[in-house]
């Protein structure tokens, strides 16, 4: 079976590297955003016919939240138009898509994990075109897994833990976000799941939920990376009003994993041992 992972330099491309050598029975490719620029569909074509892919996983993602409140053109063209391009491509080449969104395709209006079925409502640029990324997805593929995340982070690439660990070594304390709620997921757990996924060679297609099992805040969350890296620093905890951003967040974004792990039979571990295993 061959896998191509497309934004392979980035965090989870590099976490599915990091386990790729446990899979037996799968060839990788890895492609980075050089390798395979997803918003060029000649280039798409033109990879897919000069290498066989059974699988697409699709890591390659505008993830610059703020950011994409000034540029909103650069994140259509990768969340959205990217998206659409694999679509259109692993269908003419018969390749099951999976590919990576996101929480923040919901408001964070409610007070109980989300579903897949919920009603998404996003609130910003990025999560309108992860969304948008889905929907064209659907409309142009019938063999696709899509599956939703959060708090991602990992030993790879740019994340919530790295930043942490790095300002306690330039600060003596720290106003972290404790109202916002969500759960954190380690990069290399996501990996194995989407990687169980494939493996399991099921049809039942469609939109799924991954994180680690359990909620925090960003507070909790930090508070959990120092105390177990044994940093002594003060951390204060603040409400999202004392810490504007361009984009806005979702209050509670905690996602509902009963259908992966049903379905998988994939078992999900919490969000501090999966932390702890990490750090």
């Amino acid at each position: 079976m061959v896998i191509l992972v497309t934004g392979a330099s980035g965090q989870l491309g590099q976490a599915i590297r990091h386990i790729a050598s446990d899979t037996a029975d799968c060839q990788f490719i890895f492609a980075s955003s050089t390798d395979l620029d997803i918003t060029n569909q000649e280039r798409v074509n033109h990879f897919f016919e000069n290498n066989r892919v059974d699988f697409c996983i699709n890591t390659a993602a505008y993830t610059a939240v703020d950011k994409a409140e000034s540029e909103p053109e650069k994140a259509t063209l990768i969340n959205v138009f990217g998206a659409k391009n694999l679509a259109i491509v692993c269908k003419k080449n018969n390749v099951k898509l999976v590919h990576i969104s996101t929480d923040f395709v919901f408001d964070g209006s409610s007070d109980k994990p989300y579903l897949e079925t919920d009603e998404p409502n996003p609130l910003g640029v990025y999560g309108k075109t992860k969304l948008e990324g889905e929907q064209a997805i659907i409309a142009h593929l019938e063999e696709y897994f899509i599956v939703r995340t959060s708090w991602v982070y990992s030993a790879f690439g740019n994340n919530f833990m790295k930043t942490m660990l790095r300002l306690a070594s330039e600060k003596d304390s720290l106003n972290i976000v404790s109202d916002q709620i969500g759960s954190p997921t380690n990069a290399v757990d996501l990996a194995k799941a989407l990687l169980s996924i494939i493996k399991s060679n099921s049809t039942q297609y469609g939109i799924y939920n991954f994180s680690n099992e359990g909620i925090a805040s960003w507070y909790d969350f930090a508070k959990e990376i120092f105390r177990i890296n044994k940093v002594s620093i003060a951390v204060n905890p603040i409400d999202t009003t004392a810490f504007p951003t361009p984009a806005k967040r979702p209050k509670y974004s905690v996602l509902d994993k009963t259908k992966i792990k049903t379905t998988f039979k994939i078992e999900i571990k919490s969000w501090q041992e999966a932390l702890q295993q990490t750090i």
